[in-house]
């Protein structure tokens, strides 16, 4: 076997070791925790839950049961009333969606279109004949002359590019292009 075969085995066993100490580790922190909340069960059930004292004679132990019977029977009561109330409630509510559910049915709206109206029309149609003031708003703007520029004068120059390769096809076109450059 060479060197490093064996610090691989070592290393591997190493790791088995320290997974099994995890494991035993967290198998006790598991049952402190399960004793823990078994403890905290038993302090809570003795709190809130006395123990159950029966008296010696029958007649005491038939009383007892009887005031049970009739403490159960009340709740029990209270639990059937507010479940048919529910029920009810439930019931009005569907009955309210489905109307609402059928109106909206009924009644199908119409897709918008947008409308191009000038502010005039908008203001006449809003006010109806109460409408004096003009609202022309194209007519109060300056107009203003745009100048031409270098760039745009020569590109009017120019003029239709096939012109330009027609001139300057063949040798005179060439003859032009150095002609013009110097």
């Amino acid at each position: 076997m060479g060197d490093e075969e064996k610090r691989h085995r070592a290393i591997t066993a190493r790791r088995q070791h320290l997974k099994s100490v995890m494991l035993q580790i967290a198998a006790t922190e598991l049952e402190k925790e399960e004793s823990r909340r078994e403890a905290e069960k038993q302090n809570y059930l003795s709190e809130h839950c006395p123990t159950l004292s029966i008296p010696g004679p029958m007649a005491e132990v038939q009383e007892l049961c009887k005031q049970l019977h009739s403490k159960i029977d009340a709740a029990e009561e209270e639990k059937y009333d507010m479940e048919v109330k529910l029920q009810k409630s439930t019931k009005e509510l569907e009955d309210m969606n489905q109307k609402l559910f059928d109106l909206r049915g009924k009644f199908k709206r119409p897709p918008l279109r947008r409308v191009r109206m000038s502010a005039d029309a908008m203001l006449k149609a809003l006010l109806g004949s109460k409408h004096k003031v003009c609202m022309d708003l194209r007519a109060n703007l300056k107009q203003v002359k745009k100048e031409d520029t270098e760039k745009e004068r020569d590109l009017r120059d120019v003029g239709d590019w096939r012109k330009n390769i027609e001139e300057k096809s063949g040798m005179e076109g060439r003859k032009k292009m150095f002609e013009s450059e110097s």
